[in-house]
């Protein structure tokens, strides 16, 4: 399939459930706005989505005590559909869509993938607390949105590796959205949307697609520029004071080099 014809997919299902979908991202706006939808894809396609997944050997590790896990991004190394799946979610029809769902004005896609793409996560690997860079590679638009796409088959909540939004900041539990397969996931991202995958703990892989979307305007006015921040747990104690020098010395850098001492690798070199 061509990625028109997946966006009207996307298209049809997300307009289908206009309705419920501005309930559920009205619901929670006041905290951290999100919404999900299940069976975004007719099965057959979200299988063969799954199995066209690159190995992890084709992939870049990133680990450290931020996280761990493995990303792929420079999608014309890899099956032609995971590409066309991407950026079918950057059809005009579903960002002006999902702009209306969410009640955020002047969205756009991100056809470099800045930070987006794919992810892979196996028994062990993790995604500490943490707040996503505010901006675009080059620092000119915020960004507001982000999606995610679930694709590991049979995958259950007691697997861990599901995504935990923390309403209430990091002293309370987070919710817990389960990574369920064929399940697509949008959420704010401001200056208070703090968000976390749990471990893996099961010997499958699981498979995300993702993609951000940006805007003019930050969705908080009270939001400010700020590099990828990550905190620890609450109960790891050390952990989170080493991140917290980590995100000061980031961020003192990103002052004094604007794009960073080096430009960042993680997007779509065509």
């Amino acid at each position: 399939m061509k990625r028109d014809q997946i966006a009207d997919l996307i298209y049809q299902k997300i307009k289908q459930n206009k309705d419920y979908l501005k309930k559920q991202f009205d619901a929670s706006s006041n905290e951290i706005g999100f919404l999900y939808i299940d069976n975004l894809f007719p099965e057959k396609l979200a299988l063969k989505i799954y199995q066209k997944f690159p190995n992890k050997k084709d992939t870049v590790k990133r680990d450290s005590l931020r996280e761990l896990k493995y990303t792929a991004f420079q999608m014309d190394k890899y099956d032609s559909i995971l590409e066309e799946v991407i950026y079918a979610f950057q059809d005009n029809r579903i960002v002006n869509l999902l702009s209306d769902v969410c009640k955020i004005p002047n969205i756009y896609a991100d056809e470099k993938l800045y930070a987006g793409g794919l992810s892979l996560m196996e028994k062990g690997n993790f995604l500490n607390p943490h707040l996503d860079n505010s901006h675009d590679k080059d620092r000119n638009r915020w960004r507001v949105l982000n999606l995610l796409y679930y694709v590991s088959p049979d995958w259950q909540l007691d697997f861990g590796g599901n995504l935990e939004v923390w309403p209430k900041g990091l002293k309370h539990d987070p919710l817990i959205i389960e990574s369920r397969f064929n399940r697509l996931v949008v959420m704010a991202t401001h200056s208070n949307s703090w968000h976390s995958v749990n471990k893996v703990n099961t010997d499958k892989t699981r498979c995300c697609i993702s993609n951000y979307y940006f805007s003019d305007e930050p969705i908080l006015n009270s939001d400010t520029f700020h590099v990828t921040t990550f905190r620890g747990r609450p109960k790891e104690k050390i952990k989170d004071f080493i991140l917290q020098m980590d995100n000061k010395l980031r961020q003192s850098l990103r002052f004094l080099f604007k794009k960073g001492i080096r430009e960042n690798p993680h997007q779509y070199q065509k």
